[in-house]
Formats: C-alpha cells, sequence, structure tokens
C-alpha cells in the first residue's frame, strides 16, 4: 500500500487540522468533527471521538479540545484511528506545555503530526477492519467489567447491605475477626541496601486483584521481616487514596512485604474468610459505611485504631465459605475473560500500527 505523508498543516485544503477558530469562548465543531482531549490526563488516556448526530452546531471549551475536520482527501474515521495509536499520543504527550496536572498539547504539535494519505477506497476498507477490531475490543472489556458486578450481586443475596445488615447477622468489631496491623513505614534516611526486599504499595492493591507491574523493593532486616511479611490469605486493605480498596494476597512472590500505606488484615480462620473481608469491604466503601471510619485531618485515611473499632456484621461461617467457593469459581472465569480481552487490545493495536506504517 503506497502513502503520501503530508503534515496536519501541509493538507490545509482539507481541513484536516485543528480548528482553531474561536467563538465567544468557544470551539465550534459539526458532524464528522474528530474530537481530541488535549488537556491531561485526558490526552494520556486517549481521550477521542467523532461528533455523530448533531441538529445543532455545538462548541466546547476552547482549551480542552483539539477539533480535526476533515475535507476532500480524507475521511473522519481515518483521522480517529490515526490519532488512536499509542505511538502519536506518546508523541503528543512529549510536546505537552504547562504546569503539571495542566499541561496541554499545542495547535502546533498536532499540525506537525505526519499524516499517511492512501486514497479514499483503501481508507474505507482500512477503517472498517479497525471498526470490526475496535468493537471486538470493546466487547471484551463491557463483559469484564459485567463480570466485575457479578459478585456484589452475590454478596447482596447473601448477606444482604453491609451497611444496615437487615438479615441482623451478629456483629463484632473488625480487630476481634481479623488481626490488622499497618505496614512499614519507608524511611530514606534508614535505607542501607543491605536487605533489599520486594513490597507492596497503596498502588498495587486493586480491587480484588494484586497489580505485580511496577514492585519496589526497601531493606527489611530480620526483626522486619518477621513482622511484615505477607501470607497467603492475607487480605490489604487500603489506608490512603480510595479508602478500603482490598485484595488478597495468594503468594504471588516467594517473598514480599508491605508499606504503612496498607493495613494487613489476617482473618480469624474460625470467623472469618479472606474473600468475604474483601467484598465487605467494597460493599462498604461503596455505600458510605467507612464514611464515620475516616480521618480527613489531612487527606482521606484509615487509622489502624479506627479499621479495628470498625463494626462489621459477621455471617456464619459456613455462608461464608460457600460464597468463597463462589469467587473461586467466577476468578477462574475473569482470568479467562482478561486474556480475552488482552488479546482483543493485543490485535487493535497490532492492525493500527499496520494500517499507518503501510503493512496493511
Amino acid at each position: 500500500m503506497e502513502f503520501v505523508d503530508d503534515t496536519f498543516a501541509e493538507i490545509a485544503r482539507t481541513e484536516t487540522r485543528p480548528v482553531t477558530e474561536v467563538q465567544k469562548g468557544y470551539t465550534p465543531f459539526k458532524n464528522g468533527d474528530v474530537i481530541l482531549a488535549k488537556i491531561t490526563p485526558c490526552m494520556e488516556n486517549g481521550k477521542c471521538a467523532i461528533a455523530r448526530n448533531l441538529v445543532n452546531g455545538i462548541g466546547f471549551g476552547s482549551t480542552e479540545f483539539h477539533v480535526m475536520r476533515a475535507g476532500e482527501l480524507v475521511i473522519p474515521k481515518w483521522i480517529y484511528y490515526f490519532v488512536r495509536q499509542v505511538s502519536v499520543r506518546k508523541k503528543l504527550e512529549r510536546k505537552m506545555r504547562g504546569s503539571a496536572g495542566q499541561k496541554r498539547v499545542p495547535n502546533d504539535a498536532v499540525e506537525e503530526l505526519l499524516l499517511p494519505l492512501p486514497q479514499l477506497p483503501e481508507q474505507r476498507r482500512i477503517a472498517a477492519l479497525l471498526d470490526k477490531a475496535d468493537h471486538l475490543r470493546r466487547t471484551r472489556r463491557y463483559a469484564a467489567q459485567l463480570s466485575d458486578t457479578f459478585l456484589q450481586a452475590v454478596f447482596v443475596r447473601l448477606f444482604g447491605d453491609a451497611r444496615t445488615n437487615p438479615m441482623a447477622w451478629d456483629v463484632e468489631y473488625f480487630g476481634d475477626v481479623c488481626e490488622t496491623r499497618l505496614g512499614k513505614m519507608l524511611d530514606s534516611k534508614q535505607q542501607t541496601g543491605k536487605h533489599l526486599r520486594p513490597y507492596l504499595r497503596n498502588e498495587n492493591v486493586k480491587w480484588s486483584k494484586i497489580d505485580l507491574a511496577d514492585v519496589q523493593e526497601m531493606d527489611f532486616d530480620e526483626a522486619d521481616r518477621e513482622e511484615f511479611r505477607l501470607k497467603a490469605g492475607d487480605v490489604l486493605i487500603c489506608e490512603g487514596g480510595e479508602v478500603g480498596r482490598a485484595a488478597i494476597w495468594e503468594d504471588e512472590l516467594p517473598e514480599c512485604y508491605f508499606q504503612k500505606a496498607l493495613h494487613r488484615a489476617r482473618p480469624n480462620p474460625d470467623k472469618a474468610r479472606p474473600e468475604f473481608v474483601v467484598q465487605l469491604m467494597w460493599a462498604l466503601a461503596n455505600s458510605g459505611g467507612l464514611v464515620t471510619s475516616v480521618s480527613e485531618v489531612t487527606f482521606a485515611h484509615l487509622t489502624g485504631v479506627r479499621l479495628k473499632e470498625l463494626a462489621i456484621p459477621l455471617p456464619p461461617l459456613a455462608l461464608q465459605q460457600k460464597f468463597a467457593r463462589i469467587v473461586r469459581r467466577f476468578e477462574r472465569l475473569r482470568a479467562q475473560q482478561r486474556e480475552a480481552e488482552r488479546q482483543a487490545e493485543h490485535l487493535f493495536q497490532t492492525l493500527l500500527h499496520r494500517a499507518f506504517s503501510g503493512e496493511g
């Protein structure tokens, strides 16, 4: 496939460039315009859309979006998929200007992008293939999102609302159900590099999942290793950030510890299952059940004392075990869904690369 590469600015006769006119503080756009977020972090997350089904013209604040308008030599979908590329987004990120958290992609950074231009029929053919791959990717992602609500529905069905306790389960303090403690404080002055061990931070704990993509190390001497080592079945709970976010440690690493930003909750096996504790934290966090346990002195955080004093409903262990079996079966299914989502995303990105590199 032969391409003619031109910058957005050089093919101005097609209007395939940022629409910069401003009317009363807004950038107007119309059907077929490609709208690209240019402010951090929306642009970094790939926020992009094509305007459709507009009855009247509409406008966005002029500082928030680039509006790209197709002309005679290009179709909107070609522009849309071009700017969806990770490589294009990274290139624009490097040219962002402004203060941290409020950086923006300037107009000239977009105008300098080289836009491959095959003939219109070829653009339409490739765009149709990308549409199918994108639909598959979004379908897989939506299925994964739906699956996330399954356990929440099962939890409510078995145990009722965690905050109001309509089934009148016995209520106990969290500290009497789980042995809890905060992790080790990171003190750069105390780091010698002689006892480096991997440890988990707030960022590593997602809802019902431990993320090991970025595991850091710090010193844990012999006493620290005894005190802060994680064991299979430990529940890690975020002290700050998204307060209460929790996941189970399943010995994903041979040896691992945890930082002070996390609580380690070790359930009493005669009282609670870790699967129940994680879903209980989700239910409380999303219903306001942790509000009275969160301090707002400097930022929202759940202190060790307040976690121990958190009153929680405690259903019979047999019912919790039933829920744990459902969780285990579900997690196997969810792993398959995540792999399917990963493959669909990889296919889409591969096709994007081939489309705009001339390999298609």
